[in-house]
């Protein structure tokens, strides 16, 4: 199944309603898709502030990260927007100690935002790009320029794991079924795994030229990856066997397993597009 989207899908999240929401961020949007398949568009403003990931608030809302804007925008599923200040967003995810944390990649830094809306921050340095929460209780980060995987407890107590292959420049993360994080390196063109206590894996693609983006665990038991440099949609099982799928269209980003139990992947061509695990 295939929405057709005036813009360019960046990424993509499942809120708890069942909705499907898409950040564009050439065009400075972020749309919204019901269950029959609707699509509805809400204009930031200013336009430019080039919106990424999602993340839903805890009322329903949509939290935007607006990386070139400096803005950490919000949106309730009426269409009011508000936004607070915030250095160079990109990842967000939420903790264990209820905060809403923020990866800022120019400031090398990772903030918390707290229930009540104080902001602190740790130092990070090495680019921050993707956070997740991981079943030790910590968040981790993806360091894109530092080519190595971070990991901040709730204490703020920073520790960084280098990655074993020069230039692998990490982006996307996510918290695998086995306890696990998982990563992809858009680099290298590998996937790779990582323990609490910081033991890695990582598997090579059969193209190394795919540069994977983006990485979440499927409702297989499997990780799902987008490589958007082949315009394909990647499957590694927890053994390490990779399958790969060609997807119409170019560019996929962002990836969410959806309320029907599909992969929807965000296409930049101009689609969100489903596939069936």
């Amino acid at each position: 199944m295939t929405i057709k989207v005036d813009g360019s899908p960046y990424g993509v999240m499942t809120a708890s309603d069942g909705t499907m929401w898409f950040s564009m961020a050439q065009e400075g949007r972020v749309g919204r898709v019901s269950g029959g398949g609707e699509v509805e568009v809400f204009q930031l403003d200013p336009a430019d502030g080039q919106p990424t990931v999602l993340a839903e608030a805890s009322d329903g809302a949509v939290w935007v990260t607006e990386f070139a804007g400096g803005r950490l925008s919000r949106i309730t599923r009426e269409g009011r927007v508000s936004s607070v200040e915030l250095a160079s967003p990109y990842g967000m995810a939420h903790g264990p100690d209820g905060a809403l944390w923020v990866t800022q990649v120019q400031a090398d830094r990772v903030a918390r935002i707290g229930p009540d809306g104080t902001v602190t921050s740790v130092e990070m340095p090495g680019m921050p790009s993707a956070i997740t929460a991981g079943a030790d209780g910590a968040l981790w980060v993806t360091l894109n320029q530092g080519n190595a995987i971070g990991r901040v407890t709730t204490a703020g107590e920073v520790t960084v794991f280098p990655l074993p292959t020069e230039g692998a420049m990490p982006v996307g993360l996510t918290a695998g079924p086995d306890g696990a994080v998982w990563f992809v390196e858009i680099g290298a063109g590998q996937v790779g795994r990582i323990t609490p206590d910081g033991g890695i894996v990582e598997y090579p693609l059969p193209d190394r030229s795919a540069r994977p983006h983006a990485i979440i665990t499927g409702p297989d038991g499997a990780l799902w990856f987008t490589e958007w440099g082949a315009g394909r949609l990647g499957r590694i099982t927890l053994e390490g066997e990779i399958t790969e799928f060609e997807l119409d269209g170019a560019e996929p980003h962002g990836l969410a397993v959806g309320a029907d139990g599909r992969i929807w992947v965000a296409m930049e061509s101009g689609t969100l597009t489903s596939f069936t695990p």
